[in-house]
Order: C-alpha cells, then sequence, then structure tokens
C-alpha cells in the first residue's frame, strides 16, 4: 500500500514542507510549493468532559453519542484526547469509566481515546478551590479505589488530578506515578510545603493553572504563585477569554515559559451545541448566550463550551504568541505533559500520523481544512 501525501508549510517551524505516511509518519521533505495551508500535529485536549451535547460523566451514554462527540471534535483539529471523568460517587465514576473504555473498543472513532483523566475526588472540599465538583462525594486518597479505576478504564488511566492539601498525598503520588500515570495538582488551597511534598513524590503538572480557587487570595504566599514558581510542573490554561484574563495569561506563560505550557479546553457537554440546559454528570448546567458554561441558576463556571482551534486563536489574541508557539501548545506540550505516546516530537517520521491541515484567515481565525488520525482522514473541510 502506498503512503498517501499532503503538503503545507509546517506550523510549528515555518517552513513547506511534505509529508508522506500512513499509520506514522514515514517522511518528511521540504517542498519548493507555496502553500497557502499549514500543517500541524493533530490538536491534543487532555481534558475533556464531554462535547456536543454529549456527557461523559454519564454512565449510560451511548456509545454511538460518544462516537458522534469525537467526530465534532475531529473538526476542531483535536486527534488525541482524553476523556476525563469528575468527582462523583464511586460507582458511579466506575461507572463512567467503564463505559467509556467500552465506547472506545467499541465505534471506530473510540481511538481518538488515548487514555481518561480522572479529576477528582480527591480535592479541596472548599468552597472556590473545589469549583463545581460536588462536595458530597469529595473524598481522601484512596489507592485502592485508583486501581478499582484503572481496572474499569482496562488500564488507561493516564492522568489524576488531587490536591495536596490531603495528608495520603505524597504517598498517593509516589504510587501512581511509578505506575506511569501523571499526577497533576488541581483543585486545591495546599501550603508551600504540600505542593513542595507534592513535586518531590512526583507530580508534574497542574490543572487549569489559575482556576478552581479562591476569589479572594492572599498577596502570597499562595497557591497559584508557588505552582507558577515550580519548574518541575508543566501548566494546563483554559484559554477561551472567559476563565483566564489576558493578563494573567501572559504572565502565567512567561512565568512558566511556553515549553512547560499546555492548552485545554475543560469542555463540558454543551461545548459544540447551542445554548441552553444540560447535563455534566448528574448536575444541570447552562451554556450562556455569551458561551459561559456554569451551574444552572448561578455564575460559577462548570468548565467551558472551548474548541481547541479557538483557543488557538486565543493564544494568539490574548496571549501575543505565534503560531508556532500556540500550535506547540496544543500538540507536542500536552504530548509530553499528558505521556500520549508517539506524539511528542512533532511532525517527524516514526511519530503516529495524527496531522492537521489548517489555514489562517486574514483577521487571524483558524479554519481546520482536514485532520488525519493515524493516517485516516477523519475530517475533510470539503467533506470527504
Amino acid at each position: 500500500m502506498e503512503p498517501l501525501a499532503c503538503s503545507g508549510t509546517c506550523a510549528i517551524a515555518g517552513h513547506p514542507i511534505q509529508l508522506a505516511f500512513q499509520d506514522a509518519i514515514h517522511s518528511v521533505t521540504p517542498s519548493s510549493q507555496p502553500a497557502d495551508l499549514y500543517l500541524a500535529p493533530g490538536f491534543i485536549d487532555l481534558q475533556v468532559n464531554g462535547f456536543a451535547g454529549v456527557d461523559y460523566n454519564a454512565p449510560r451514554t451511548p456509545h454511538a453519542e460518544i462516537a458522534r462527540s469525537l467526530r465534532a471534535q475531529f473538526a476542531t483539529g483535536v486527534t488525541r484526547l482524553y476523556a476525563t471523568v469528575i468527582t462523583g460517587a464511586p460507582e458511579a465514576m466506575q461507572a463512567c469509566l467503564r463505559n467509556l473504555a467500552a465506547a472506545r473498543e467499541s465505534v471506530p472513532e473510540g481511538y481518538a481515546i488515548d487514555g481518561f483523566h480522572v479529576e477528582g475526588p480527591h480535592i479541596s472540599p472548599e468552597d472556590g478551590p473545589r469549583g463545581a465538583h460536588p462536595r458530597q462525594w469529595v473524598r481522601p486518597p484512596d489507592l485502592d479505589e485508583f486501581y478499582r479505576w484503572q481496572d474499569a478504564a482496562r488500564g488507561r488511566i493516564r492522568i489524576v488530578t488531587l490536591s495536596p492539601e490531603w495528608p495520603q498525598a505524597p504517598r498517593y503520588i509516589e504510587r501512581i506515578t511509578a505506575d506511569g500515570v501523571v499526577a497533576s495538582i488541581g483543585h486545591t488551597q495546599a501550603t508551600a510545603a504540600q505542593i513542595a511534598d507534592a513535586v518531590a513524590a512526583g507530580a508534574t503538572l497542574s490543572t487549569h493553572l489559575g482556576n478552581g480557587a479562591h476569589q479572594l487570595l492572599r498577596r502570597h504566599p499562595n497557591y497559584i504563585w508557588e505552582q507558577l514558581a515550580e519548574d518541575r510542573l508543566m501548566a494546563g490554561f483554559i484559554v477561551d477569554g472567559i476563565h483566564l484574563g489576558a493578563a494573567f495569561l501572559q504572565s502565567a506563560i512567561r512565568a512558566k515559559t511556553v515549553g512547560r505550557s499546555v492548552l485545554v479546553t475543560d469542555a463540558a457537554t454543551p461545548a459544540g451545541a447551542a445554548p441552553g440546559r444540560y447535563l455534566l454528570a448528574d448536575q444541570p448546567v447552562d451554556l450562556t448566550a455569551d458561551g459561559r458554561v456554569v451551574l444552572a441558576g448561578t455564575d460559577r463556571l462548570a468548565g467551558s463550551a472551548l474548541h481547541m482551534h479557538r483557543g488557538i486563536e486565543n493564544l494568539m489574541r490574548l496571549a501575543g504568541l505565534p503560531l508556532a508557539d500556540a500550535v506547540r501548545m496544543a500538540t507536542v506540550n500536552p504530548a509530553r505533559a499528558g505521556k500520549v505516546p508517539g506524539r511528542g516530537q512533532g511532525l517527524v517520521p516514526g511519530e503516529r500520523a495524527d496531522i492537521v491541515q489548517l489555514r489562517v484567515t486574514p483577521s487571524g481565525q483558524i479554519e481546520i481544512a482536514a485532520a488525519w488520525l493515524a493516517g485516516v482522514l477523519v475530517f475533510s473541510r470539503g467533506g470527504s
């Protein structure tokens, strides 16, 4: 079987190239052809709670609906994602993971779900840091529960978000990271010492830094500064123009550097759907006309409606990043932060053939022209 080929300007390197690929990239050669399209690695989203009206946190979500949500994400340039299960009752979390793992293996689009992110329940119980997670199901780290999750997920838990404020946290982090799982700090009111202990135990990531926090913080020390200053932590940022202001975003990326910064959507059920009421787990949430996802009847954010290609636009517009850096934050950086295999080097021979072809309009909008997942065309603007 002959390799497929596509061409365009490399979004990261900035020069015209031609790719030859099947399920992996065979070759990358310079091209003399002028290109009005860019080529980038397929986008990776480490935090997706649902999409296109489909809730990943409902244990009986039909597999066909999960497949539809994945196809909707292909149109945004996402080719790999970590389906995310949030704080809930023990049996409900296991059931959600079991259902998602079964969907991954039963639908053709399922292998886009490269693994699972469990966000909670070992987080701060306090209002503010807890965010939209239900308080009644917050509980301390429990390794037996972790192994039950792994069993339900068929061994594909890749990230666990927890707060280091729990006394059990360092030992828990040591154990899960020894199994190759990323320990991420989030929804926390941990002290500087507790954050330092978590990093020493093996934590390497901060979950949506700047969110899941108190409305008012002491100037210093506080848990946001501590994580920004810790070079051993990469950090995810929700860049929808709602969760973070431009000044914080710019300052945070300068502190972490582009190389340690990751674009995430934290997309919830209503992302990619019409404004209205939806469910996230068993909690009603509203997608407002201005694009906010909030707990119904409140102004408390409950995930986002962000699309990854719009996040890249926002990084360029709000943070002033060039296209190359914004694309890094959506591709090779999340691959490294989340340990996504075959994706950490970009468009080079031997990497998985997850590829996006895109254009940048004169107004700075990103338009996805085509997307390939492991060499299979999964989206084309022409519909082929």
